[in-house]
């Protein structure tokens, strides 16, 4: 009678937990946590994106599967989204809509998937995000802003893409970025990524945190900072980045008051002059040229150094020569003095 209860009692709680199962709406394969709000769909070998979530899930992780594609509507039950974690799956491209659904999400990580284009539409539904993770991924140009609604971004992630230039709009169509990550991409150092250069200097000025362009062409820039590239090498720039330079500097006269004089100064002197522009005359502001001045410099003044030194011998000698002929002029007078003595005597 007591196994009779016991099993009976078991089979109920199992019932209960299939009930509840049900009723939220826990996929089979995921671990639902109503407390936190979290579906956690790590390392299930899931190839879609669970649907019928359960009410109120603010955090949805997928990370390590085998998703390749999203449906436009994967996500139509999920609309109190704040974090998706899509990371380290196979997806190739994402839909205009893919996340119109998601008015909340405040976090998307999309980081370790084969994504090659990104639509400007593919977040323009996404008002509250704030952190963007697109790295280790295939894309090889960015539109020219990532959407309507996306001004909120504060982070940013690009790391490990194959970018060879990013538009500056793009980043000026984010204005609360304080965090941008570019480490890893085939960056093309001339013209293109001019505006890229100016942007930066202004984002870090402004207290912005990046890890940096480092060059991978041409040649003589490979593996070279491209904030540490001197304006004076981009003189063969159309008259288009010249008229971004004068633009971006009257920008900068704005933030930076009394700095605008020592700017000036240091990159060419008056700010309305384009270092964009070709010079007839350019001065070059090299390592190289500076070192150069600073040898000449000391050996000009060693030169005159050993000359100072050289008078100050032939002095000393000509003294010491002329004190022993007066020594031995005034010994001589007096030995004759001594003999005409001796001889009046």
């Amino acid at each position: 009678m007591l196994k009779a209860i016991m099993k009976g009692s078991l089979l109920l709680i199992s019932s209960v937990i299939i009930i509840t199962d049900a009723v939220n709406g826990c996929h089979p394969k995921c671990l639902c946590h109503q407390f936190s709000k979290t579906v956690d769909c790590r390392n299930r070998g899931l190839t879609e994106v669970p649907t019928h979530l359960p009410v109120g899930t603010q955090i949805l992780l997928l990370s390590n599967n085998r998703i390749q594609k999203i449906s436009q509507h994967a996500f139509t039950d999920a609309s109190a989204l704040k974090i998706l974690d899509l990371s380290n799956n196979s997806i190739s491209g994402l839909l205009p809509g893919t996340f119109k659904e998601l008015q909340n999400l405040q976090i998307l990580n999309l980081t370790k998937n084969f994504i090659g284009y990104v639509d400007n539409r593919t977040f323009s539904f996404l008002p509250r995000l704030k952190e963007l993770d697109l790295s280790s991924n295939n894309i090889l140009s960015l539109p020219g802003t990532l959407g309507n609604n996306t001004g909120h971004i504060t982070l940013l992630s690009l790391k490990h893409n194959k970018l060879q230039k990013i538009d500056k709009l793009l980043l000026e169509s984010l204005p609360n970025l304080k965090v941008v990550l570019f480490k890893g991409n085939i960056w093309q150092c001339n013209c293109q990524v001019f505006g890229l250069k100016l942007w930066l200097e202004s984002f870090l000025y402004r207290g912005g945190i990046s890890d940096g362009v480092i060059c991978s062409s041409p040649e003589n820039r490979k593996g070279k900072d491209l904030l540490k590239i001197p304006y004076e090498l981009y003189g063969i720039c159309s008259s288009t980045a010249s008229q971004v330079h004068q633009a971006n500097f009257h920008h900068y006269s704005e933030h930076r008051g009394s700095m605008k004089h020592a700017h000036s100064s240091e990159h060419g002197g008056d700010g309305s002059r384009s270092h964009c522009e070709p010079k007839p005359k350019p001065r070059p502001v090299s390592l190289r040229h500076a070192l150069a001045t600073v040898i000449i410099t000391g050996v000009i003044c060693g030169i005159v150094c050993l000359m100072m030194l050289a008078a100050a011998v032939y002095g000393c000698a000509y003294a010491a020569m002329t004190a022993k002929y007066h020594r031995e002029n005034s010994s001589s007078g007096k030995e004759k003095g001594n003999q005409s003595g001796e001889r009046t005597i």
